[in-house]
């Protein structure tokens, strides 16, 4: 697919220079760069900055917020070089809590509460990235989505799968080894087909359990061990809606750091039409026609709301929309 590294998260070419996590005097070199930045994430939010949210708030290496949230450098996370050669890492900032939470927000599918570190400006703020995603420069999207990711599996992965011990962190970042047996493990990122299943003119959609009212996407499941991409996405359709699928052809991907994803959009053509659900799957299906979709697209079917912006469902709808899966 021509089109396929402008996804959101895709294509912004980040050098992430991962010859040089493992050189000790070059990372401290990077450390001590007057141009080296950082980016703070608070349980999963990117720092953003302006009044529209709409940039990455990276911070000065010795600014005295990293340095009093984070404290030593060693915790700091490296990411790559930006195009200037700047050093860009990344800090967890979780530790950090703000003086008024909203417990109910934080737990919605798209969490509309902005914390603010009051040693900062006001027009920075911990925002979600899965609402803020497709403001962002297709650059500091790939930084953020990396950081948030990369984040995300320290934060669950701190103790050592073999034996139970608590590993270090090494590579700037990018493995973490146990001090005991010496097992080393590295960053997780989990296969997932999304399809866009059509028959005729029609594309078959579907809903999971919490949505919005009225919210459809395509159809996504992991792939398991020893499966192709082509037989998950198979699998994966008859499982939730009884359809059986024929040709399959891969046409993008896109990290997805929800937690820790990596999506394989994939088009498939359907060989039956009739649709039993899978109440432990999902909570509906339907076969959406082209003349549907572009009336959800524009706002105005009465029912569907198409997949969100920025997702890589909603990326493959429009092409298909506009013919340009090629």
């Amino acid at each position: 697919m021509k089109l396929a590294e402008t996804v959101t998260f895709g294509g912004s070419g980040l050098d992430r220079a991962a010859h040089l996590r493992s050189d000790a005097e070059a990372l401290l070199r990077m450390q001590s760069d007057t141009g080296a930045r950082c980016l703070p994430v608070w349980r999963g939010k990117p720092l953003l900055r302006g009044t529209a949210l709409a940039d990455l708030a990276l911070l000065p290496i010795d600014h005295p917020v990293l340095v009093a949230e984070v404290g030593t450098r060693d915790a700091l996370l490296f990411l790559g070089l930006d195009e200037t050669g700047g050093p860009l890492f990344a800090a967890d900032f979780s530790t950090w809590e703000p003086e008024y939470l909203d417990a109910e927000a934080l737990g919605l599918f798209l969490d509309p509460s902005e914390q603010r570190h009051p040693d900062l400006p006001q027009d920075h703020a911990f925002a979600e990235l899965r609402r803020m995603m497709t403001r962002l420069s297709p650059r500091a999207a790939e930084i953020a989505a990396t950081a948030k990711a990369i984040i995300g599996w320290h934060q669950t992965h701190g103790f050592c799968a073999r034996c139970g011990t608590r590993s270090d962190l090494a590579q700037a970042g990018w493995q973490r080894i146990c001090p005991a047996c010496k097992s080393h493990h590295f960053p997780r990122t989990d296969p997932v087909v999304i399809m866009l299943i059509t028959h005729g003119a029609s594309v078959l959609m579907g809903r999971s359990p919490g949505w919005p009212e009225g919210m459809y996407s395509l159809l996504a499941g992991f792939v398991e061990p020893g499966e192709t991409l082509e037989a998950a996405v198979r699998r994966e359709v008859f499982e939730e809606t009884a359809v059986t699928v024929g040709p399959v052809g891969y046409l993008a991907s896109q990290p997805w750091p929800f937690p820790a994803s990596l999506m394989f959009g994939c088009a498939g053509e359907a060989t039956s039409r009739e649709i039993t659900i899978d109440p432990r799957e999902i909570d509906d299906a339907i076969w959406v026609t082209r003349d549907e979709m572009m009336t959800a697209f524009a706002g105005q079917h009465p029912i569907i709301k198409p997949a969100r912006k920025g997702s890589i469902a909603h990326f493959l709808l429009r092409n298909w929309l506009a013919d340009r899966l090629d």
